[in-house]
């Protein structure tokens, strides 16, 4: 990332939670302790469970793996800032800091939004043409989807976020949020932002609109497969594979949708960083709640492993 000549900021101050009383930014501090070790816990356990149980090594858990991977990275890159900050008068980010921790945020984010579509689409497969299904999503055709999203989103946030850094910042460096997310950000620079905000507004529709409509119309078709099945208990079946991606897609794309694709007279530097919240907390935390307890299948691993460690 290069600093223009005109850039003479050499660091930001997040202004996190510093505006809440102590007690309750005492509060927060624990709370998100907890959330993090839950989140970590969480995700940890599926990673573990799906690796060691031969019976799940079928391309649902093989993307489920990588999801749960996905959600450690992506908890990690602002969780242990905040909490540092939460012990921290001072609350400082370097410039290069701040860079790096938006590259990766966009990185592991976008890297979400391809991987949900995959699960979509895996699901599609499984459940319109279960014949053909182990021939679509062979091993092979697995690994090139996930190592697609990856890739792509690698590049992808890496020309976003030199494009967001190669605008000069002169000061004010005071970002009100708790991580160096875009819009706080870019809202500092000292020259026009309008070329900014429109490749901002594209990159969100590249990586979040289009994503999600692909998943919509995997799930259409799914729900018209689904309606097809003769029988209450298998119309049950089906469905229940779905209904965890479904809950997860809604709770990511809705609250990346609002932040990242409404108008910019409607921002609100204080209701985004409440809204960031559930993005980048919450549905990492969910995530491994809402995969296990509505699968029979994990849960069934899980006390096969702990079943052979007694023994």
């Amino acid at each position: 990332m290069t600093q223009e000549n005109k850039t003479s900021v050499t660091e930001f101050l997040l202004v996190g939670f510093s505006d809440l009383s102590p007690p309750l930014q005492h509060l927060l501090f624990v709370l998100f302790q907890i959330i993090y070790a839950i989140t970590l816990l969480g995700n940890v356990t599926i990673i573990l469970t799906v690796t060691l149980d031969h019976r799940l090594h079928t391309p649902m858990y093989f993307f489920l793996w990588n999801l749960s991977f996905l959600e450690i990275c992506y908890i990690s890159v602002t969780i242990p800032k905040v909490l540092g900050d939460f012990l921290s008068k001072e609350r400082s980010i370097s410039y290069i800091g701040c860079g790096t921790q938006m590259y990766f945020f966009i990185f592991f984010a976008t890297s979400e939004c391809f991987l949900l579509a995959v699960m979509a689409y895996d699901r599609h497969a499984a459940i319109c043409n279960p014949l053909r299904y182990s021939t679509i999503m062979s091993g092979r055709v697995c690994i090139h989807m996930v190592a697609g999203s990856w890739i792509t989103a690698l590049l992808l946030s890496m020309g976003q976020t030199r494009f967001i850094f190669s605008l000069p910042y002169c000061g004010p460096n005071v970002i009100n949020h708790y991580f160096c997310d875009i819009p706080p950000v870019i809202s500092l620079a000292c020259q026009d932002t309008s070329k900014n905000e429109i490749a901002i507004f594209m990159y969100s529709v590249a990586v979040i609109l289009i994503p999600f409509l692909l998943i919509l119309i995997s799930y259409a078709r799914v729900l018209m497969a689904i309606l097809r099945i003769r029988s209450v208990e298998g119309r049950r079946k089906a469905f229940s594979t779905c209904a965890s991606h479904l809950v997860s897609v809604s709770l990511f794309y809705s609250t990346g949708t609002i932040t990242y694709l409404r108008p910019k007279s409607s921002y609100s530097l204080n209701n985004d960083r409440l809204l960031a919240l559930f993005y980048t907390i919450m549905t990492p935390m969910l995530n491994p709640l809402i995969y296990s307890l509505r699968n029979k299948e994990v849960k069934g691993a899980l006390r096969r492993i702990l079943g052979s460690q007694r023994i």
